[in-house]
């Protein structure tokens, strides 16, 4: 019975001597399995590293060379619309529960802000002396009488057109007899005027020997005027003011954003508006680029934006359909910009923009 006993107390001490092992086991399993989890800190690297290329891609757009496909210029020309990546890397870091991507996307949140946050603000402020409208017409336009009478509705002071055809001139001219005793149209840019104008002449933005002293081939030379400068008499003194309309661009897969025509265009107008003596400069026209775009620095230096200074937004203006790019400009010097805004549709594939000015 002594033997019996003891096989069992032994038996039924055996059990519980070998579990405890085992439990050990299984629970330093469960904390090697834990500490080899990644926390919030170690989820989504990729999206971390790519917050922080947004940021520096944002940051750095002057840096971008222009040496393949104009791609600086490009970048810079749809420059604000990168801020769409914030939201959807954000949502992916939150999907991820990344904390170390939600804190990088503080860059490209900063960087944005400072490059596009003064322009979401509404920072017109009341009166002025002068209205000005900008607006390309389109040379497909359907109906150039009822784009006219929408114009002239606007209450406009000065009203510069761009892309002017030869068969609608007429009817623009007929449409605003009424509103403005005073105009001129040279080639396809024209003002309309309530005050009168003076020493009207032609701008030749063909620029004929190229940013490298090279000859521009004889073929490239625009045929037609597509610039203006004249002088309008204001109760406070002289203005003068540009018309222009610069070359178009192109993307395509061969030559990327090709804009050599409409940078040609900018240089040659940036020396004319440089040779003003006169204090009081207006410029008006589809410069076919934003003024985000490096090709436009020796125009940006001397001028003003409107919508930078007195603006509500971006203002974009093409294409009328879906507005993605502010192209249409009013740049000043010398008069202080008091509002900006954007008109409706009138049948171009531009919207107008408008702007009050004064002294």
């Amino acid at each position: 019975m002594t033997q019996v006993g003891t096989a069992e107390t032994g038996q039924g001490d055996t059990g519980p001597q070998d579990a405890r092992p085992g439990a050990l086991r299984a629970v330093v399993r469960r904390a090697i399995r834990a500490g080899s989890r990644p926390g919030p800190w170690k989820h989504g690297p990729v999206l971390a590293a790519l917050a922080v290329l947004l940021a520096l891609f944002m940051l750095l757009h002057a840096r971008i060379p222009n040496r393949i496909g104009n791609l600086g210029s490009l970048a810079e020309t749809f420059l604000p619309w990168f801020g769409l990546f914030i939201p959807v890397l954000l949502a992916a870091a939150l999907w991820r529960r990344s904390a170390s991507a939600t804190a990088a996307l503080l860059l490209p949140v900063v960087v944005w802000g400072s490059l596009f946050g003064g322009l979401l603000g509404d920072k017109s402020h009341p009166g002025r002396d002068l209205t000005l409208v900008s607006h390309n017409v389109d040379a497909d336009n359907p109906d150039p009488a009822r784009t006219a009478r929408d114009l002239a509705a606007s209450g406009a002071d000065l009203l510069a057109l761009e892309e002017i055809t030869a068969q609608a001139q007429p009817l623009y001219e007929k449409a605003l007899a009424k509103a403005y005793p005073y105009h001129t149209v040279l080639g396809t840019v024209g003002l309309w005027s309530r005050l009168p104008l003076s020493d009207t002449r032609p701008v030749d933005t063909r620029q004929d020997v190229g940013p490298l002293g090279d000859a521009k081939p004889a073929d490239e030379k625009m045929s037609y005027n597509r610039a203006l400068r004249t002088t309008v008499a204001t109760d406070h003194g002289p203005l003068v003011v540009f018309v222009a309309h610069l070359g178009s661009v192109r993307v395509s897969p061969a030559n990327g954003f090709w804009t050599e025509s409409r940078d040609r265009n900018a240089r040659a107008l940036a020396e004319a508006i440089a040779a003003e003596h006169d204090k009081r400069v207006v410029l008006l026209g589809d410069l076919n680029g934003t003024t985000d775009d490096r090709a436009f620095a020796g125009l940006t230096s001397q001028l003003r934006s409107v919508q930078e200074a007195a603006g509500d937004g971006f203002g974009f203006s093409w294409p009328a359909a879906f507005p993605i790019a502010r192209i249409d400009q009013i740049l000043v010097r010398g008069v202080q910009p008091d509002s900006s805004w954007v008109l409706p549709a009138t049948g171009s594939d531009h919207l107008p923009v408008a702007a009050g000015i004064s002294w």
